[in-house]
C-alpha cells in the first residue's frame, strides 16, 4: 500500500516528465524573433481576441439582413426629405400633420429600428476597434494610448499604414496639431515592426468598416432627429430626439405616452437589477433604481451633478408628460414651448446648485453697555424642563474612576454609572425632572372670609376625599360643608386647636 510520501514523489516525477515535444520546440525555433515579439506585445494567449479570428468572424453586424434593410430605408427616407426640401423652395420640408395624435406607423417603426440599430452599431464599432488595435499593436504599440477614440484611431491607422517615417504622413486632417506632434515624436522612437501584407490589408479593411459604420450611424441619427422634430417637437426639444424616440418606442406611441402619469414616464425603459446583499435605499442613492430612458438625456447626464440626478429625473419626467400631451394634440409645432420648458428646467437645476446665502455679520456689542436681558418666563422654563436632560441620561454620561462601564448592543453603547450605586443615587429612580408642587391660589375676598373662620389666609387646602353629602339618621342625605367645623364637637385637644387644617398661626405681636 502506497504511502503519502510515495504519492508525493510520484507527482514530482510526473511534473519532471512534462516537457515540450520536439516538434513544438522546432516550430517555436522556426518562428522569427520579430513575430514572437509581436505576439508578446499583442497579448499572446491572454489577448481579448483569439489570434486566429478574422474580420468577418469578429464583425457580423454589417453582413446581417436587418442592417442592410434599415440602412437602405434610411437612405431612401433621407433622399425623399432632400427632394421635398428642394421642391419646397425655402430649403425646409413641409411638416403637415393630418390628424391630432396620429402618427404614421411606418415612420414610427423606422424610428424604433433606427434607435435599436444605432445602439448595436456602437457596440460593433468598439469590437472592430479592439480588432484593429490588436493587429496594429505590432507596428505602433504606443498609438492606442495617444489616440483613444475608436474612429480617430482608425483614421490614423488608415493614414499611416505601414509607413515607418510618420513625418511623411499628413495627419493634419485627422488629428489636432498638438496630437500630430506627439504622434510624430513617439513614432520616431517606437520599437514596432512593419506588418505583413495580409495583416495590413485586413487591418485597413477593418478601419474602412469602422468609418462606414460611423457614417451609417450618423445617417440614422439624422433621420431620427428629423422625424422626431416633426412627430414630437416639444418632447424632442426637452429630451433630445434619440431619448424621445426611445421613450415613444417603449410607451407604444405618442398617444399612449401622453396618457401616462409622470411617475410612470420616469421609469419607462427601466432595467431591473438585483441588488443582492444591498438595501434598496443604497441602490436608489447610487442611481441604480427607478431610472429609465429619461435618466440618459443630456440635461441629467451633462448638466446635473450625481447628487441631484434623481431629483432632476422627477422634474424632467413631469415636464415631459406635459410636452407629450401638447404634441399629441398638435399644439405648438414650432417647439417654442419645449425650448422654454428646457430653459426652465436648466434654470431650476442651476438654482439647486447655488450656495446658501451668507450669514449676516453680527455687529459687536456697544462698549460699556449693559447686556440685554433675556426674557424667561413660565413657558421658557417649562420648555427647558421638557427638553432637558433626564437624570438617567446624566448618569449614563458619568464614569467612575478606575471602574469599567457596562455595555449593551452590538455597537457597544456604554451604560456609564447606570446600575451602580453611584448611578442609582444620581438617578434616584426618576426618568425626568418632576414638576414643582404649587399651591392653589384663592381670591382675596375668599381669603378674608376663610380667615374669619380660623383658616389660613394664603391658601386653601382641600381634602380630595371630602364630600359635600352627609348621611344622617334624622334627615337622611344632607348637603353640608366638609370644611366647616361642627358646632357640637365639644372641646378639642390642644394639638388640633393649633395645628388644624382650618387654623393658621397667629401673630405674637400685641395688637
Amino acid at each position: 500500500m502506497a504511502t503519502l510520501a510515495d504519492s508525493f514523489l510520484a507527482d514530482l516525477d510526473d511534473l519532471s516528465d512534462d516537457e515540450a515535444p520536439d516538434d513544438v520546440a522546432a516550430a517555436d525555433a522556426s518562428v522569427p524573433q520579430s513575430a514572437q515579439d509581436g505576439e508578446r506585445r499583442s497579448g499572446g494567449a491572454g489577448s481579448s481576441r483569439p489570434s486566429g479570428d478574422t474580420l468577418n468572424a469578429v464583425s457580423k453586424l454589417t453582413g446581417s439582413e436587418r442592417y442592410a434593410r434599415v440602412v437602405a430605408q434610411v437612405r431612401e427616407a433621407l433622399a425623399a426629405d432632400a427632394k421635398a426640401a428642394a421642391s419646397s423652395g425655402d430649403g425646409t420640408a413641409a411638416s403637415s400633420r393630418p390628424h391630432l395624435g396620429v402618427v404614421d406607423e411606418n415612420a414610427y417603426r423606422l424610428i424604433v429600428d433606427c434607435n435599436a440599430l444605432s445602439a448595436d452599431i456602437d457596440d460593433e464599432i468598439q469590437t472592430v476597434h479592439n480588432f484593429v488595435r490588436d493587429q496594429y499593436r505590432v507596428k505602433f504599440p504606443e498609438l492606442e494610448s495617444l489616440v483613444t477614440h475608436p474612429i480617430d484611431y482608425a483614421r490614423v491607422v488608415r493614414a499611416i499604414g505601414n509607413e515607418m517615417d510618420v513625418t511623411r504622413v499628413d495627419l493634419d486632417a485627422v488629428l489636432p496639431s498638438a496630437a500630430v506632434m506627439v504622434v510624430s515624436v513617439t513614432a520616431a522612437t517606437t520599437a514596432g515592426a512593419p506588418l505583413g501584407e495580409a495583416t495590413l490589408k485586413e487591418t485597413l479593411a477593418a478601419c474602412d468598416r469602422q468609418m462606414q459604420m460611423d457614417e451609417d450611424r450618423r445617417q440614422l441619427v439624422q433621420l431620427v432627429q428629423s422625424r422626431m422634430d416633426r412627430t414630437a417637437p416639444n418632447l424632442s426639444a426637452v429630451l433630445g430626439s434619440e431619448v424621445a424616440a426611445r421613450l415613444m418606442g417603449v410607451a407604444g406611441g405618442l398617444t399612449a405616452l401622453s396618457k401616462m402619469p409622470a411617475n410612470n414616464v420616469q421609469v419607462l425603459g427601466q432595467k431591473r437589477k438585483h441588488a443582492a446583499g444591498f438595501s434598496a435605499a443604497a441602490a436608489v442613492k447610487a442611481g441604480d433604481m427607478h431610472v429609465g430612458h429619461i435618466f440618459q438625456c443630456d440635461i441629467i447626464q451633462r448638466k446635473t451633478p450625481p447628487a441631484l440626478r434623481m431629483r432632476a429625473a422627477r422634474l424632467v419626467a413631469g415636464k415631459c408628460a406635459l410636452m407629450a400631451r401638447m404634441d399629441a394634440f398638435g399644439q405648438d409645432p414650432a417647439a417654442s414651448a419645449g425650448k422654454a420648458m428646457r430653459a426652465e428646467i436648466e434654470a431650476k437645476i442651476e438654482k439647486w446648485q447655488e450656495l446658501p446665502p451668507a450669514r449676516t455679520a453680527k455687529p459687536l456689542p456697544i462698549p460699556g453697555g449693559e447686556a440685554k436681558k433675556r426674557r424667561g418666563g413660565k413657558r421658557a422654563r417649562a420648555m427647558k424642563e421638557r427638553y432637558g436632560q433626564s437624570d438617567m441620561q446624566k448618569a449614563a454620561n458619568r464614569l467612575n474612576f478606575n471602574q469599567a462601564e457596562e455595555e449593551y448592543g452590538l455597537d457597544g453603547e456604554g451604560l456609564g454609572t447606570l446600575g451602580t450605586s453611584a448611578g442609582m443615587a444620581a438617578a434616584s429612580g426618576k426618568l425626568r425632572i418632576t414638576a414643582k408642587q404649587t399651591k392653589m391660589k384663592v381670591p382675596k375676598r375668599a381669603q378674608d372670609k376663610w380667615a374669619n373662620k380660623g383658616g389660613s389666609g394664603t391658601a386653601l387646602s382641600v381634602n380630595g376625599m371630602a364630600s359635600s353629602l352627609a348621611f344622617t339618621p334624622v334627615q337622611g342625605i344632607e348637603l353640608v360643608n366638609p370644611n366647616q367645623k361642627p358646632r357640637d364637637a365639644g372641646p378639642v385637644s390642644g394639638t388640633q386647636s393649633v395645628f388644624s387644617e382650618l387654623r393658621g398661626f397667629k401673630s405674637a405681636r400685641p395688637s
